[in-house]
C-alpha cells in the first residue's frame, strides 16, 4: 500500500505516511547522533549499561559466531559481544550513527567489527548467514515493524535465535505514573541541555508509548516464524527482553 493507498503509520504520537516517519527518524538521530550516549546516561541514571549487559547475558554471544546487531548505532551491545569473541556486523540505517560507533571502535582499539548502512526492512544479507539477531532500543523506531521482523527470521541460520531488548510500559503501580511525569515533562528538557534538542527527545518518549505491549509484541514475533518466544521484564516492564527461536 503507498501513500497514495492512505496508509499511515506512528511517529510519536502523530500518525503520518511511511515514507515520511522513514525521513523524520533519520533527522532525529543525525541529531542526537554525538551525544546520544551522554543522553542515555543522563536519561537512565546509567541503569541502561546494567539492561545492556543483562541482554548480553542473554544473548550469550559465542566465539566465532557471526552475530547482527540490527540499529546497532553507536555499538554498545556490538562492543559488549565482541570482547566475548563473537564476529560481529553492526548494521544501522542512519550513517551518523554508525560514524559515532566507528570512531568509539576505535578510541578502545575494538578491530574485527564490520558496519554496515542498512534498512531493516530490507537487509542487503542472503538468507541463512547470522547465528544471532540483536536489535537494542531500535525497532520501535522502524517504520513497519512486521517486515523487520520478517527480515530477522530470513537471515537467520536455522537454530538461530533473536533478541531484542525495547522499552515497554511498567506495570509497577505508583512507578508508572511517576515515569510518566518524568519521561513526559524532564526528559525533552534534559535533551534541550545536553543535546541542544528537546523535539528530538520529545519523539522517542512518544514512540516508546505508541509501541505495542510485550504480549501484543511477542504475538508479532511469532508471526514472523519465531518460535518459543519468550518475554523477560525488567523494573515491571518498563524495559523488556524479547526472544525467539528459527527452528
Amino acid at each position: 500500500m503507498s501513500e497514495l493507498d492512505g496508509e499511515r503509520v506512528s511517529f510519536g504520537y502523530e500518525d503520518v505516511p511511511p515514507e515520511e516517519k522513514a525521513a523524520r527518524v533519520g533527522a532525529v538521530f543525525s541529531s542526537v547522533a554525538t551525544k546520544y550516549d551522554v543522553m542515555n546516561d543522563a536519561m537512565s541514571g546509567g541503569m541502561h549499561r546494567l539492561w545492556k549487559d543483562r541482554f548480553v547475558r542473554r544473548v550469550k554471544p559465542q566465539p566465532g559466531e557471526a552475530i547482527l546487531d540490527m540499529a546497532g548505532g553507536t555499538g554498545d551491545i556490538a562492543f559488549r559481544m565482541a570482547e566475548r569473541g563473537a564476529e560481529v556486523t553492526v548494521a544501522d540505517i542512519n550513517q551518523d550513527m554508525l560514524d559515532v560507533g566507528i570512531e568509539r571502535a576505535i578510541e578502545r582499539g575494538l578491530t574485527g567489527l564490520a558496519w554496515s548502512c542498512q534498512n531493516a526492512e530490507e537487509l542487503g544479507y542472503p538468507r541463512a548467514m547470522f547465528d544471532a539477531y540483536t536489535i537494542a532500543f531500535g525497532i520501535r523506531n522502524v517504520t513497519r515493524i512486521d517486515r523487520a521482523l520478517a527480515e530477522a527470521h530470513r537471515v537467520l541460520k536455522y537454530g538461530g535465535r533473536f533478541y531484542c531488548l525495547e522499552f515497554s510500559t511498567t506495570e509497577w503501580p505508583g512507578f508508572k505514573e511517576a515515569y510518566d511525569l518524568y519521561s513526559h515533562h524532564l526528559v525533552p528538557q534534559i535533551g534541550k541541555a545536553i543535546a541542544g534538542d528537546a523535539d528530538s527527545y520529545r519523539y522517542l518518549i512518544e514512540s516508546i508509548r505508541r509501541f505495542p505491549p510485550m504480549p501484543e509484541f511477542e504475538g508479532m514475533i511469532r508471526d514472523a516464524g519465531f518460535a518459543q518466544t519468550r518475554v523477560e521484564p525488567i523494573m515491571g516492564g518498563l524495559v523488556a527482553i524479547h526472544s525467539g527461536w528459527k527452528v
